[in-house]
């Protein structure tokens, strides 16, 4: 290949030869003229094939979509009444050369048109190349990247967790079981949670974002097999107050770098910048569930979530609503239990737009106590002995949260089902292909 020049920088180079390359969008022939909309990793040109050129239009007249072709040409000025207001709209390039790098098959369908989703997702290393995929993931990179940010700001230490474990993290969660050395399994891990606290006695301050797994038997418009979570714990806190501040602070700077980056991208999909109060607001669960009328039950449910969701909007200007102090037996045996009001734990749950997107609280930090409500959920304590050897050794009083990637990115953007929020969304239907055929 000739030396390349990326599109963006096109308009440095009007009036000068320039050599360009990607992927055929569009093919517009137009009289004797042929157009091509050609995409790269920076943006999408325009570029012109004339009849002074018979060779170079006799093979323009053969491409087709998704072809990857090399082009080298003049780079103009449009004409005033041909500019657009799109990137790169007022240059084009005047063709002089073309090369076939690589041909397409015809398209199984316009990408431009709107799939029903599992057509979407059957044909994703097609459809990831359309424009609302890659707005999709180059804003949640944002996400990952502006959560990274905020932790780091704040003196968070960032750290590898495993994804193959000897247990579950949460004592009861669906783990999906691998075969493994000498006759005994290992499972994919369902949380780092374990691997958090540890790093605790190490850094203080840690977090990580990695791939968990979690084998319940659902398929729904909020669950999956395989996400993304964005984690952090922290020692030496008074309470589960401090984690929430420290959530308040990452999702402030997420919301903040999407607003400043994705203006335009957020008016594509037509939802607007998320309400942020002052403070987020936070309630108690059997506060949200007298506001919603309905009984004391260990969690709300989907429909209550989104309702406690609307009431924050309307009432306190916010997108975002913690939920606190979910019942002890509600929550994994680690959680810490609130002395002044028995029975509930100092955890709290983040709902964001109707759906939960996060959950955390403080951790038990004694060695002894965290023996026995070991115990007490009905597990061996031996088959946390490599784990608990942290707390034997001391651990400051500490707690942290998890966030899932995928499901902020949901609610961001207003899709409604996660899987259009996932790269390569897996759950009990889906692994690439439905798994049903």
């Amino acid at each position: 290949m000739s030396a390349r020049t990326l599109n963006r920088d096109l308009p440095k180079n009007v009036g000068r030869v320039a050599t360009v390359a990607g992927w055929v969008e569009v093919r517009r022939d137009h009289g004797k003229l042929i157009f091509l909309d050609i995409r790269d990793r920076s943006g999408i040109v325009q570029v012109v094939v004339t009849p002074k050129t018979k060779e170079v239009l006799k093979i323009a007249a053969t491409v087709r979509p998704q072809w990857v072709v090399e082009l080298e040409g003049e780079v103009k000025e449009r004409p005033a009444d041909m500019k657009t207001q799109k990137p790169l709209g007022d240059i084009e390039l005047v063709v002089q050369r073309i090369s076939i790098l690589a041909q397409a098959d015809e398209l199984p369908f316009d990408l431009s048109t709107e799939l029903n989703l599992d057509t979407y997702l059957d044909h994703l290393p097609l459809t990831l190349r359309t424009k609302r995929a890659r707005d999709i993931f180059t804003l949640q990179e944002t996400i990952i990247e502006g959560f990274r940010e905020a932790l780091r700001a704040q003196e968070f230490r960032e750290f590898q967790a495993p994804t193959l474990v000897g247990g579950d993290a949460e004592g009861g969660a669906a783990a999906f079981k691998v075969g493994y050395y000498y006759d005994k399994h290992a499972y994919l891990a369902t949380s780092p949670q374990l691997y958090k606290q540890i790093m605790v006695g190490v850094y203080e301050r840690v977090f990580s974002t990695p791939k968990v797994f979690r084998g319940e038997k659902h398929a729904t418009t909020r669950h999956l097999s395989e996400y993304s979570s964005m984690d952090f714990e922290m020692g030496f806190i008074n309470d589960h107050l401090d984690v929430m501040r420290v959530v308040e602070h990452a999702m402030r700077h997420i919301v903040g770098q999407v607003g400043k980056i994705h203006g335009d991208l957020l008016r594509r999909f037509s939802v607007e910048m998320p309400a942020m109060a002052s403070s987020m607001p936070s309630l108690k669960l059997r506060e949200a569930q007298k506001i919603l009328g309905v009984g004391e039950t260990p969690d709300l449910e989907p429909e209550h979530e989104r309702e406690i969701c609307a009431w924050a909007r309307n009432e306190k200007s916010s997108d975002f609503l913690f939920i606190t102090h979910y019942p002890v037996k509600k929550r994994p045996f680690y959680t810490y239990e609130d002395e002044a009001d028995p029975g509930y734990t100092k955890s709290f749950d983040l709902l964001f737009r109707g759906l939960e997107i996060t959950t955390g609280g403080q951790r038990i930090h004694e060695y002894k106590l965290l023996v026995e409500r070991i115990r007490e959920w009905n597990l061996d304590p031996e088959q946390f002995s490599y784990y608990l050897q942290a707390f034997k050794y001391g651990m400051p009083p500490h707690g942290g949260s998890a966030t899932g990637l995928e499901r902020l990115t949901a609610r961001m953007l207003g899709l409604a089902n996660i899987k259009e929020a996932t790269l390569f969304p897996r759950d009990l239907n889906r692994i690439d292909t439905q798994l049903s055929k």
